[in-house]
């Protein structure tokens, strides 16, 4: 469909340009060809707006003959042989509505002196509507080049997206694995019942990846179902604090991004630690943002650098991805205590 006929505001625009074409038609025709003044109006305004709406085919001629990809010899004969056939019509227009607006027994208005001034006239109209129609052109095609690159940059953010969710799910196996078969021979119904509870944390978690965005309750509840895992393994050593309000319990988060922070803090924190430790998930709301913290007690003996693991360096990626700027993960990793805190725009989840 035509630009212009795409929407009412832009049609209304093309329409006024034109009667502000014709209102300079008739004061050329009144002053340079004797026509009066009254007669003039009533004859320029409405060939003018004819001559406007005549042009509006340019625009297939436009898009069939973009600049830079059809040789100039074919634009100008096609143009040419365009214009004239336009020009030639609304001269024919113009003719007959001369006539009807002649007032019986008068014949001044059709006089040898206008007619060079319609002709003119028409061929800076014709000129300037097809130079219109291809900045037209020219802007439709830069805003479709802008919308396929974005649509372009979204599948990349989704196809990355999609690989580093992909990447988590064997990294929970892995490490879910080892802790059975640490069981198996020591504790066999403990072992079972992890495999119980791995079964229902794999089944939520797979469901859960499948979304783009999930309320933090239900990664809550994914969290918690992991630490129920870990604490069969670990016991009395593993101790788990939860502080999340009501609040921010509804505000969407991406899948499966506290559950990795909370596996690094358990694998390279308690498991680490004879008396074991606790690990503290907080959640709030902090000025238009929602921060989500994760914490837990490590070893101060531990080398002065030590690796987090696939879990970290996965969530900063999916949420530098997401947000950009408006996001952040912050690493505060002290002699006793390790920090992971999130930042990311507070907004309801409705899905």
């Amino acid at each position: 469909m035509h630009p212009v006929l795409k929407r009412r505001s832009r049609l209304l625009l093309y329409v006024a340009v034109w009667v502000a074409f014709g209102l300079l038609l008739t004061s050329v025709l009144h002053a340079g060809g004797g026509a009066p003044a009254n007669w003039s109006l009533a004859f320029a305004v409405p060939l003018a707006v004819v001559l406007g709406l005549q042009s509006l085919s340019f625009w297939y001629l436009v898009q069939a003959m973009p600049p830079g990809e059809t040789p100039v010899v074919r634009l100008a004969t096609t143009w040419s042989a365009a214009g004239i056939l336009s020009l030639g019509l609304w001269l024919a227009a113009a003719y007959g509505w001369a006539w009807f607006l002649v007032p019986e027994g008068e014949t001044y208005p059709v006089s040898s002196g206008i007619v060079p001034l319609m002709v003119f006239s028409g061929a800076i109209g014709i000129s300037l509507a097809v130079l219109g129609h291809y900045l037209a052109g020219a802007f439709e095609r830069s805003r479709s080049a802008e919308r396929r690159a974005l649509e372009l940059q979204v599948m990349a953010r989704d196809a990355e997206l999609k690989a580093l969710r992909t990447q988590l799910d064997p990294h929970f196996l892995f490490n879910s694995l080892n802790s059975v078969a640490a069981l198996i021979g020591s504790d066999p119904q403990a072992a079972r019942r992890m495999c119980f509870l791995m079964a229902g944390f794999f089944r939520k978690s797979l469901t859960l990846a499948r979304e783009t965005s999930i309320a933090l309750a239900d990664e809550i509840s994914l969290v918690e179902t992991f630490l129920a895992i870990e604490q069969v393994r670990f016991g009395a050593r593993l101790r788990v604090s939860i502080h999340v309000t009501n609040e921010v319990r509804i505000f969407a988060v991406p899948p499966l991004v506290l559950q990795p922070l909370v596996e690094n803090a358990v694998h390279h924190g308690i498991a680490h630690l004879v008396e074991g430790g606790e690990v503290t998930i907080r959640a709030r709301r902090r000025e238009g943002l929602l921060e989500m913290v994760v914490e837990n007690p490590c070893d101060p003996d531990r080398p002065p650098s030590r690796s987090t693991g696939v879990g970290l360096a996965n969530v900063r990626s999916r949420i530098e991805t997401l947000f950009g700027h408006r996001a952040s993960v912050a690493v505060e990793d002290g002699a006793t205590i390790f920090r992971v805190s999130v930042l990311i725009p507070a907004r309801p989840d409705f899905g």
